[in-house]
């Protein structure tokens, strides 16, 4: 079985419990585009940030690539969070050491890292990259919608995308929109798109893409995830 594990889970399924009511409708998207190629549809898994009311900030702690900051990459926006309270590690370490075999024991599915993918958007295509960075021997493919560069600007690309092992990784996607928060992106995911160029990511191996008119949330994200699908299964 092929399996995708989505950042945000509380926004891919159910709208009763996104945060804005609209969904990325990835399970129906994921099904559509399987049978479109002839694919069984994978395994997906929706792994919900931890904010609440009790720790509103919660979703920031996890997302949030926590080495580059230990590490003295500096936010370029006022932060909400300290550097001591990113938990990012610890996110990652759950998802692969728990939640993953617990869902593919539940579903009697086979897991092979090279047929799992994972995706995220904003904060969750950092956490995606990172996620390259430290787990590249539990997936293969990193879906990177809308990623908020603008947390560390180009010392976090510089930081984050030479240390993605592409012995390890074999497929990434960036993409971005042109309006709301997607408007301020372009300098920061251009950069990003050069310093891929120079690692000697070309080809089929790596994709960044600007979708006209889109936004960010989930609305737009549902509009065009099934660009990355096909990008992840045609392989």
């Amino acid at each position: 079985n092929r399996v995708l594990i989505a950042h945000d889970g509380q926004n891919i399924f159910d709208r009763r419990t996104a945060t804005f009511v609209y969904t990325w409708r990835l399970a129906q998207n994921a099904i559509r585009v399987s049978k479109e190629m002839g694919e069984k549809p994978p395994v997906v898994i929706g792994v919900f940030h931890s904010s609440s009311k009790s720790d509103p900030h919660g979703r920031g702690k996890d997302l949030s690539p926590e080495d580059p900051f230990r590490e003295g990459v500096k936010p370029l926006i006022t932060p909400t969070i300290t550097v001591d309270e990113l938990r990012g590690n610890a996110y990652l370490n759950q998802i692969f050491n728990e939640i993953v075999p617990a869902i593919v024991d539940e579903t009697k599915s086979e897991y092979s890292p090279q047929r799992t993918a994972m995706i995220g958007s904003s904060m969750g295509g950092l956490a995606t990259l990172y996620a390259a960075t430290r787990m590249s021997e539990k997936f293969s493919t990193a879906l990177a919608l809308s990623t908020h560069w603008p947390l560390g600007g180009n010392p976090l690309v510089d930081w984050l995308l030479p240390r993605i092992p592409q012995a390890g990784i074999a497929k990434v996607w960036m993409s971005r929109g042109t309006k709301g928060l997607d408007a301020t992106y372009p300098p920061f995911q251009e950069y990003a798109d050069s310093r891929m160029a120079d690692l000697g990511w070309k080809g089929k191996r790596f994709t960044s893409k600007v979708y006209h008119r889109t936004t960010h949330n989930e609305r737009s994200w549902a509009s065009y995830v099934d660009e990355p699908l096909r990008f992840w299964l045609n392989t």
